[in-house]
C-alpha cells in the first residue's frame, strides 16, 4: 500500500468533503497518480468520466482531457488544476484548417485523435483513441473516404494495419513521441537483449523499429500499444524486461502494479512538460476553490458528444 504524505493526504480528504472524484493520466507525475481514484490513458478516462456518479470530477491532464470530462457530463463540476497545460498534438490543427481540408473532401470521415480540442471534436464525426483507433476506422464502411487527425504517425500506422488507400492523414505529431529517436530505442534494445519493446503509435520512431525485412512483418519482441495495452501486455508477457517508448510517466503506473518485472524508458527524455504543469498543489488548490472549472459552449458540446460516443461505443 502507498504511504501517502501530507499534502497528499489533504488531497484526498478535501476530495471526500468536496464527493469529488479524481482522474489521472499515465503520464502525471507519481505523487498525483498515487491519490487518484483512477489512473489511465485517455479512452479509460473518458470512460469513467462518463459512468462516475460523483458531483465534481478533477481531471489531472492536459486540457483536452478536461474538455472531454466535461463534454459527457454537462450537468457535473469539472475542475482543472491547470486550464494553460495545453498539448503540441492538439495545437498541431485549428479549425480553419479542419474546414478548409474537409472541403477539399466533401464526402470524407473525419477522425480526430482525442488529442484534439473540443472544437475540432465538433467538426468531427469520429473520435478515436490510440487504443482503438484501428477499431473505430475498420468499423466505417471500406469505400468510405477517411480525413485522419492530427497524428501523422498513429495514423500511418493505422493505415498499415487496415490497407486502407482512401485515408489521408494529417501531418501533426506530439513533440515527446516525435523526439524518441530511434537510434537510442535501438540501443536499449541492446542492451536488454531479452526485453519486449513496446512502442506507442505515437512515436516517430515506430516505423524504422516495428517492422522487419519487410512491411507487414514486425520485428520479434515488438509490439505498438496504447499506454494501457502497455499494461496489459507487461502483466500477461512472460517477458521479466521492458523496454517502454512512450512519456516516462507510465513508468511509475508499471512498476506499481506489476512488481517483479523490469521497466526501462526507451528515452529518459521523453517527458511532457505540458502533463507535469499539473501539481499536488495546484490539485489541492482547486478542490478547495472548486476552481477553475471547465466551460464549454453549448452548441460545440452537443456536436462534439456525438463523435466522443462513437468512440466510446467501439470496442478497442
Amino acid at each position: 500500500m502507498t504511504m501517502l504524505n501530507p499534502l497528499q493526504d489533504a488531497v484526498r480528504r478535501l476530495a471526500r468533503e468536496r464527493n469529488a472524484v479524481i482522474l489521472a493520466h499515465n503520464y502525471q507525475v507519481p505523487e498525483i497518480q498515487d491519490v487518484a481514484d483512477f489512473v489511465g490513458d485517455s479512452l479509460g478516462l473518458a470512460i469513467e468520466a462518463r459512468k462516475t456518479d460523483a458531483p465534481v470530477i478533477v481531471m489531472c491532464g492536459v486540457y483536452f482531457m478536461a474538455e472531454t470530462a466535461k463534454i459527457v457530463n454537462p450537468e457535473r463540476v469539472v475542475l482543472s488544476p491547470d486550464p494553460t497545460a495545453g498539448c503540441s498534438l492538439a495545437d498541431s490543427i485549428t479549425l480553419r484548417d479542419l474546414r478548409e481540408w474537409k472541403a477539399e473532401h466533401p464526402r470524407a470521415v473525419v477522425v480526430s485523435y482525442v488529442n484534439t480540442t473540443a472544437e475540432i471534436k465538433a467538426e468531427s464525426d469520429y473520435c478515436v483513441t490510440s487504443g482503438n483507433a484501428e477499431s473505430v476506422v475498420r468499423s466505417i464502411p471500406a469505400e468510405q473516404e477517411v480525413l485522419f487527425l492530427p497524428d501523422q504517425f498513429l495514423g500511418s500506422w493505422i493505415k498499415e494495419r487496415t490497407g486502407r488507400q482512401n485515408m489521408h492523414i494529417w501531418m501533426g505529431e506530439c513533440h515527446v513521441h516525435a523526439g524518441i529517436r530511434p537510434e537510442e530505442v535501438r540501443a536499449r534494445q541492446e542492451a536488454y537483449a531479452d526485453a519486449d519493446l513496446l512502442i506507442h503509435p505515437e512515436c516517430g520512431c515506430a516505423s524504422a523499429c516495428v517492422w522487419a525485412n519487410g512491411r507487414g512483418v514486425m520485428n520479434p519482441r515488438t509490439f505498438v500499444l496504447s499506454t494501457e495495452g502497455m499494461v496489459k501486455h507487461a502483466s500477461s508477457s512472460p517477458a521479466r524486461t521492458f523496454v517502454v517508448a512512450t512519456e516516462t510517466g507510465i513508468l511509475h503506473r508499471l512498476n506499481k502494479e506489476i512488481p517483479g518485472k523490469h521497466f526501462v524508458a526507451a528515452d529518459d527524455t521523453a517527458v511532457c512538460r505540458y502533463m507535469k504543469q499539473i501539481t499536488l498543489e495546484k490539485v489541492r488548490d482547486t478542490l478547495r476553490d472548486l476552481s477553475p472549472t471547465v466551460e464549454i459552449p453549448a452548441p460545440i458540446a452537443t456536436r462534439a458528444r456525438v463523435a466522443i460516443d462513437r468512440m466510446l461505443a467501439v470496442p478497442a
